[in-house]
């Protein structure tokens, strides 16, 4: 650490770390070249023994299935932050997060390239019909046949929700040779010759292939049932790499039987096994030119590393200097740090007269501010001062007395 860098407060050696899901070496290198406290599991945890273990845990990483609920967060005495080694953040009570003054954080790029090369591969693997023909072979039954097998140059994808992953998607899938339309309820610039259709119904009547990219909202909850099904071209395709609340799975299996949808690739589900122990059913189970996948879209070696390395470095920067930058339910604060200084943090309820108590109490005290910056949100700020070292541990008992504190720490 160089001379002019200050160390925290309070000891690194002290900072726990608990890892729940499997997530990637890189996230633990990370922490332990910071000398925090890293235990590693590889399994989720129930509500009960989340509550047991996250007592004196400072940071939190967790992937899809351990649920960061409103029980456990309230158990978290010493909890800064939490960090979904993932792009959802749904598996995190945000709102009650949020009014802890706990930052949530994400990796909404990490995974993209992933899950753009398995839609591409699957786009393929449908038009040929390549799953059933390798589990035939697998049997010994010699199924060689050209009938209702495609090239995919020439045909429409049709992407819903055009973010980070369907604008991949798009670029994959003009590079072999497809048109590419894209549905979104925000405007978003096209990428290539990828082209915005107005309405999800346009785009569901004009594509031989659906591929979805949307978050699980309200909005988005059973968004393809049975009538969007039937707006779809007799013998298109659907594929879900989303989340599983975005299609009734019971109509899509109808839709396949009466053989409207010619096929489908399915890696989500609304209800999904917690264990790898634990058995998996679906109506889509043994339908023909279906692909069932464990939801492994982000799965790759690459990928995991990737989301290990970029939740893990938003982790640090919030320990080592307070950046809340790319947490998805808190205000962003970045300030650059001040050598010779103390920094003070503090999340607080927005409510009028907040900043004129807390600068009421750093010119009671004589402070001199050398770096100062809030941001808020609809229920919480969060205020980053930097002052003089010689008052900083009266000014900040001093705001952490506000009843309108909720958490206030020293950095340095």
């Amino acid at each position: 650490m160089s001379a002019d860098q200050p160390t925290t407060s309070f000891p690194k050696n002290r900072i726990k770390v608990l890892l729940l899901e499997g997530i990637h070496e890189a996230a633990r290198t990370q922490f332990a070249e910071q000398e925090f406290q890293v235990e590693l599991q590889r399994g989720a945890l129930s509500e009960d023994e989340l509550v047991d273990q996250i007592a004196d845990v400072h940071l939190i990483g967790v992937r899809s299935k351990t649920q960061v609920t409103e029980r456990a967060l309230a158990s978290a005495r010493r909890l800064l932050a939490v960090g979904c080694f993932c792009i959802g953040t749904n598996q995190v009570d945000l709102g009650f997060a949020n009014q802890r003054g706990v930052p949530v954080f994400n990796a909404p790029f990490a995974n993209t390239r992933s899950v753009a090369e398995m839609v591409i591969a699957e786009v393929v693997m449908l038009a040929r019909k390549l799953g059933d023909r390798s589990s035939m072979l697998h049997q010994g039954d010699w199924r060689k046949s050209a009938v209702a097998c495609h090239e995919v140059r020439g045909k429409t994808l049709g992407i819903i929700g055009y973010g980070h992953i369907g604008r991949q998607v798009g670029v994959l899938a003009e590079a072999f040779g497809m048109n590419v339309i894209f549905y979104d309820i925000t405007a978003q610039l096209a990428m290539g010759n990828n082209q915005s259709v107005t309405t999800l119904e346009k785009l569901l009547s004009s594509s031989d292939f659906v591929t979805l990219h949307v978050p699980a909202t309200d909005r988005t909850k059973e968004m393809i049932g049975a009538k969007e099904l039937a707006t779809m071209r007799r013998g298109s395709f659907l594929l879900n790499l989303s989340r599983g609340s975005v299609v009734v799975i019971d109509a899509l299996a109808k839709a396949l039987k009466e053989e409207h949808i010619a096929g489908a690739a399915i890696d989500v589900y609304p209800k999904e096994p917690k264990a790898s122990s634990e058995p998996f059913d679906s109506p889509l189970r043994g339908l023909p030119n279906v692909i069932l996948t464990p939801h492994i879209g982000g799965s790759t070696e690459e990928a995991q590393e990737n989301i290990g390395r970029d939740v893990a470095t938003s982790l640090v920067k919030l320990v080592n200097s307070g950046a809340t930058t790319g947490a998805v339910n808190f205000p962003n604060v970045e300030l650059p740090l001040v050598p010779g200084t103390h920094r003070i943090l503090n999340a607080h309820r927005n409510v009028p007269g907040v900043m004129g108590a807390i600068n009421r109490i750093l010119s009671e005290c004589n402070a001199n501010i050398h770096g100062q910056f809030l941001s808020t949100n609809d229920e919480t700020g969060y205020l980053i001062t930097d002052l003089d070292q010689s008052v900083s541990a009266d000014v900040k008992q001093a705001i952490a007395a506000l009843d309108t504190s909720i958490k206030t720490r020293i950095l340095f």
